[in-house]
């Protein structure tokens, strides 16, 4: 039963802990949002985690994930497109390089206007998160 209740409850954002503050550099984050470097296991788990982030949209080296997304790019070879400040910008906030984008702000809380009532004032995803999938990411050299 309380399998069932987990399966059908919606992610939870990552909380109402204040923004860790970033500079953006052209069109990049260079410095990471935490002091410990991201964990790629753990970037992964998040990557392919259906309720919430990347394979919704994208598509890319899992084999074990039957249904991936076809409304974004592949991630495959995404360490050799990006540098990892890139990457933390397209996950941080992407609409800074393309207005029109509709990937969602993953680290941002301001400005938003369609935003349900559980996520206002609060980012989809925690620092350390934000830090764990460009940490996977990078790894994808193709």
């Amino acid at each position: 039963m309380w399998l069932a209740a987990a399966l059908l409850t919606p992610p939870a954002p990552a909380g109402a802990q204040a923004l860790q503050p970033y500079a953006v550099v052209g069109d990049a984050i260079p410095e990471p949002l935490t002091n410990a470097r991201g964990d790629i296991s753990r970037g992964r788990a998040l990557v392919v985690e259906r309720s919430s982030t990347c394979i919704l949209c994208h598509s890319g080296p899992f084999p074990e994930q039957k249904f991936q997304g076809d409304l974004a790019p592949d991630l495959s070879g995404s360490g050799n497109r990006w540098s990892e400040g890139q990457l933390r910008l397209r996950l941080v906030d992407a609409s800074r390089l393309n207005a029109a984008t509709i990937m969602p702000s993953y680290y941002r809380v301001d400005g938003l206007t369609r935003v349900g009532a559980l996520w206002r004032g609060k980012p989809i995803l925690s620092a350390e998160q934000i830090e764990d999938i460009v940490a996977y990411l990078v790894t994808l050299r193709e």
